[in-house]
């Protein structure tokens, strides 16, 4: 949970600071391999299947908000990697899509770690 903030308040940064191009690149590529990554770290280090299965937690509404948001947030990802990648070959009529889907990400992200502050066990 306090990586996920931690990415978060960077990725917060990236945003505020886009014109530093270098700082803005690393930050994001950073933020979404973290974000790629966290559920192969759930899968190998948690006990989903007990979770998931054992306990019935698979038909819980929060579960699913929180999947319909991982979702939401990875196809985000792919929008925001097509137009960066359009604006570093310096084409620029994509500039206003890329910062309205950078608006749209840092709210989506904020709802997965708040669904997912709320499903974790202590």
């Amino acid at each position: 949970m306090w990586a996920a903030l931690a990415t978060y308040a960077l990725m917060l940064a990236a945003f505020r600071y886009a014109k530093q191009r270098t700082f803005h690149v690393l930050v994001m590529i950073s933020v979404i391999l973290f974000d790629l990554g966290m559920p192969i770290y759930l899968y190998l280090y948690k006990d989903w299947y007990r979770r998931l299965i054992v306990e019935s937690e698979l038909t819980s509404f929060l579960v699913w908000i929180h999947f319909m948001m991982l979702v939401m947030m990875y196809a985000l990802y792919v929008m925001q990697v097509k137009t960066a990648l359009r604006l570093l070959r310096c084409d620029n009529s994509v500039r206003i899509d890329h910062r309205a889907q950078g608006r749209a990400v840092l709210l989506v992200r904020a709802l997965v770690i708040f669904t997912g502050a709320l499903l974790v066990e202590s």
